[in-house]
Formats: C-alpha cells, structure tokens, sequence
C-alpha cells in the first residue's frame, strides 16, 4: 500500500473514531436523569436530625442533604395538604391551580409536571397519598390511597381498582415504590413520586414501633405557654396540645369512663374504626403497648404542669414514632438505587407538603405563616451535579420543584409556571435571586382566619383579613420565635410601607391582587 493510500486510511479510521467518540459523548450528555420525589406529610423540620438534633435521628433522610444540597429556608405557598401538593403539580399558586383548599376537587386535565416529563419520554409513577379527590393524570403507574388513607391494612386505589394490602401504611408504600422500580420500562428514565401519609394525624405508629421513645424526655417548648398577647389571630384558633387534642385519636387513651366535659373527643368512633382495621394480635400488641399511658393519664389529668408535660411527650412519642418509619423507608429507596448502580443519574428530592407546629406556641397543625408551619424541609441529591454538604440560606418555594425538576430533567419550563429553577442555588450564588416570597392561606376552619403576607430574610408581614381583620410585623433577626408583634411600633412606619409595597408588587407578579373584591 503507498503512503498516500495509507494516509487516507488512517485518516478515515480517525473520523470514523471521532464521530463514534462525538456520538457517544453525545449520548451520554442526553442521558436524561431519572427522578424521585419522595414527599411524607405534615413532617417539620424539627424532626429531621440534619436540621434539628434535639428530637431524633433520621439518618436516611440526613444522607440526601449530606450527598447534596440542604434549604435551610424553603416555605410552601399555602400550609394546607391539598393546596401545596396542587402547587408542586402545576407549579401555580393555588388561585390559579384551582386549589385553594382542601375541600377543591384537582382539576386533572391542566397541565402539570408528571403529565409534561411524560410527554418528553418519561415513565412516570405516583404511590401513596394523592389528597386531590379526583384521579390522577399524568401517570403510567398510579396506586394512592382513597382520602387521608389508614395506617393499619389500607385501601388503595390502583389504577381506579380498589385494593386492601395488610400490613402498615408507610412500609406497604415503600414496597409499592420499590416493586415498580424493578418493573419498571429500562429503556426510559422514570420519575417516581412516593408519597407518605406519615407523619400525618392521629399518628399511629407501626406495631414494631411502639415501644420506641419509651424513656425520652421532651422537654416543653420555651413558648409553649404563649399567651398571645399583641396577635389576634391566635386567639381565636383551635389548635392546640394543651387545649384541643382528643384522648383517643391523639393521645391513644380509650377513656370509656372518662367524664366527657374533662376531655376532647373531636371524633369518638374514629379512634375505635382505625383500631378494627387491625387484627386481633396486632389489637392486643397495641392495647398492652398503650396500658401505660392511659394509667398515667389518670394519674395526671387532675395536675395542669404535669398533665400539660404528658400530653406533649404523648404528642411526641407517636409523631416521632411515624418518622422512624418514614426513615427507614427512605432508607430501603436509597439502598435500591445504589444496589441497582442508579444512584449516580437519580435525583432524590426529600421534603414535605408544609411545615408543622411541635408545641411551639402551644400549637400542633399547620395553617398559619408563622415559620413552623410555612417552613418546609426540602434536600435535593444529584451526584453528577450537586455537591456533597451543599447549604443554602436562599429563599425558596414548593412553587420553584416543578420548574426544577423540569430544567434537569431537560425539558423547557413552561412560561405560565410561576416559580424558578433551583439549579441556579448550587451552581452558582446567584445575584438575580427573590429577596421575598409570597403566602396565601385561603381556608377556613378550627378558627383560623385567612390570611396573606410576604417574608424576606429579616421580615414577616402578615394580613388577616377574614374573621379577624388585623395586622402582623416580625423582625426575625432580632425575634426568630415570633413572639412579638411589633406592626404597631412607630419605628416601623418606614420598613412596614417598604413591605407593603413590595407585597402588592408580588401580589400583581403572581396575579393575586383583586382577591379581596370576590
């Protein structure tokens, strides 16, 4: 062969060799990545270890924010369960998802994100709470449970077939999740979204679980005794440990000879319907495992301090009870993905439907836009793109998950969605970041009034607008337990107008202005 046939050789076999290493670059920069969004209910981030020791240890939920990024302030739209999980669908505040509170049927046929990464190759799945009263659309795979759902042998609703599985809620759900994993189609990626019911009320522990937290002390919240002076709006709500809790369904005390004007029984057959889903071991279990607390219940019910310390280490107990659970299940998703060599390319999204009062100013519940409740845990892990231990201090929404999940996932992010991609908070410090967010809280019940506001890093300005017509001002820095009411200060003339003008501004950006003439 002559040189230049040789040299024509070698320069074919080169491009040849350069389009397959293009190609395959090519490939595997295209390589969408697969998701999970693992969501539990009504779990504040108090009891999360990575953000709060105190409480208890959650180190499966801790290695998502130890492999990735951690929000130390994320915050829902709206701390109401119906509400928030339409605004993580749709990414739109709930007037314009339709949402505004629990009793508003989803409307299914708008656009959301599971229907929109379907469309863009994507097999999708949802297991466990749906919340939304009507069917969900958008899924290859769907199986929810019909309502709140049971803790003990649950109906779910399976591709609109009803269906009992035995055994306890949040393991049952995992093992749904996990089984579809491993059916699911390997030649597309997936999007799974597993959402517990724990730790929702009445908190009901699994049967395995009961005798966890036994010898713990939980000390009261320094505010649990807030006497509410200076804010209105507490005064009127029905939601506290001390006063308001049932002693069946929260507290797990039968109290059949109990004097019903000494005690709370906000749904007395509820409590016995829950317990006959059980079986007759598993009864037996719960009644010999509760024995102590109904004998110390009388013990105390007649001394307020100890009583008021019993029924928040009650609250307690059975909250962090759930948690263990949801741990755990998180656990046995993380081991999956990593036996299973898809760790690597798999987001993992940990966070909750709202935040939740733990005592703090004698509340349990959510609804208001004092931090527990409005504050969400939220972690992300992406190995190929976040870094380990990653902390961000950036003012960020359950508005802002679709969009996220959206941009990684390399699908264009539909204009009319309202919040931002959040990939910009890891890659970079963003300088074009909000410096405000904006909440609604459109329901009424257990006495709590509607309300609006804005929050900035310093700042909390609230409206009550509807039983109570009443204003509230917080500087954080110098009051982080909101404790003070300070809208009345003169000294606050300047910073209030401030608020109130940027508040109208975001009320027009997210078209929520004329709310108060319907």
């Amino acid at each position: 062969m002559s040189i230049s046939k040789r040299i024509v050789t070698i320069v074919f076999l080169t491009s040849i060799f350069l389009v397959f290493i293009v190609f395959a670059v090519s490939k595997k920069e295209l390589k969408k990545p697969n998701i999970v969004f693992i969501m539990s209910d009504d779990h504040a981030f108090q009891a999360i270890s990575a953000y709060n020791e105190k409480l208890i240890q959650t180190p499966n939920i801790d290695e998502i924010a130890n492999q990735g990024i951690i929000y130390n302030k994320a915050f829902v739209t709206n701390s109401i369960c119906a509400p928030s999980r339409a605004v993580i669908l749709t990414g739109k505040f709930s007037h314009l998802n339709g949402v505004k509170g629990n009793s508003e049927v989803f409307d299914g046929s708008q656009q959301t994100l599971p229907k929109i990464l379907q469309n863009n190759g994507y097999q999708t799945a949802i297991v466990g709470k749906w919340h939304l009263k009507s069917n969900p659309t958008g899924f290859d795979y769907w199986n929810v449970l019909p309502g709140q759902g049971d803790y003990y042998n649950p109906d779910f609703i399976k591709q609109g077939k009803d269906t009992i599985y035995k055994g306890y809620v949040t393991e049952i759900i995992t093992d749904l999740s996990v089984n579809w994993l491993k059916n699911r189609n390997k030649n597309k990626p997936f999007f799974l979204m597993m959402h517990h019911k724990a730790p929702h009320r009445s908190w009901m522990p699994a049967i395995k679980n009961l005798g966890l937290f036994d010898e713990k002390e939980f000390p009261l919240p320094e505010n649990f005794y807030d006497d509410y002076d200076g804010r209105e709006a507490l005064k009127t709500q029905m939601l506290t440990v001390k006063d308001h809790m049932d002693i069946r369904m929260d507290f797990k005390v039968p109290c059949n000879e109990c004097d019903t004007g000494s005690v709370n029984f906000w749904a007395p057959g509820e409590y016995w319907r829950r317990l006959d889903r059980l079986s007759p071991e598993e009864c037996q279990v719960w009644e010999d495992s509760y024995k102590k607390e109904e004998t110390e219940f009388f013990q105390v019910k007649d001394d307020e301090a100890k009583y008021d310390q019993w029924k928040f280490r009650r609250y307690m107990e059975d909250y962090l009870r759930c948690i263990a659970s949801v741990d755990e299940s998180v656990g046995q998703v993380l081991n999956f993905l990593k036996e299973n060599g898809l760790d690597e390319n798999t987001i993992v999204v940990y966070t909750s439907d709202q935040g939740f009062y733990l005592g703090e100013h004698r509340l349990f519940d959510k609804r208001f836009m004092y931090e527990e409740a409005m504050r969400t845990p939220l972690m992300i892990k992406y190995p190929k793109e976040i870094k380990k231990e990653t902390h961000s201090d950036l003012l960020v929404q359950n508005l802002d998950i679709s969009p996220t999940l959206l941009d990684m996932a390399q699908v264009e992010i539909p204009a009319d969605m309202q919040g931002n991609s959040l990939r910009k908070t890891w890659n970079k410090n963003p300088s074009e970041w909000r410096d405000a967010i904006y909440y609604h809280f459109y329901e009424k019940g257990w006495g709590v009034s509607r309300h609006y506001g804005i929050r900035t890093n310093r700042y909390k300005l609230i409206h009550f607008y509807d039983d109570v017509d009443f204003w509230e001002l917080y500087d954080l820095k110098e009051d982080p337990s909101e404790m003070n009411n300070v809208y009345d200060e003169v000294s606050n003339e300047k910073i209030i107008a401030q608020l109130k003008t940027k508040l109208a501004k975001l009320q027009l950006q997210y078209n929520d202005a004329d709310f108060e003439k319907n």
